[in-house]
C-alpha cells in the first residue's frame, strides 16, 4: 500500500507546502535588506530652515546665511 493512495496524490501538497515556505523566505529577505539607494539629501537651504525654524540662528543670521547661499 501507498502512503497517499487515500489522498488521492498529496503529493501535490508537499510541492505547494515547500512553494509557500520558500516563497515567505523570499519574501523575508527582502523586505529585511535595504534597497540600496541612500535616502535623499537636503539641501543647504532647507538645513538653514530648519536651523531657523527650530529658534537654532536669529532672522538676522537666517537672512545673512540664505544671502551668502544663494550668491
Amino acid at each position: 500500500m501507498h502512503m497517499f493512495d487515500g489522498m488521492g496524490g498529496g503529493w501535490w501538497m508537499m510541492i505547494l507546502w515547500w512553494v509557500i515556505i520558500i516563497a515567505a523566505i523570499v519574501l523575508l529577505v527582502r523586505y529585511a535588506t535595504p534597497t540600496g539607494s541612500p535616502p535623499p539629501q537636503k539641501s543647504a537651504l532647507d538645513i538653514l530652515k530648519e536651523r531657523y525654524a527650530k529658534g537654532e540662528i536669529s532672522k538676522e543670521e537666517f537672512k545673512e546665511k540664505k544671502k551668502d547661499l544663494l550668491e
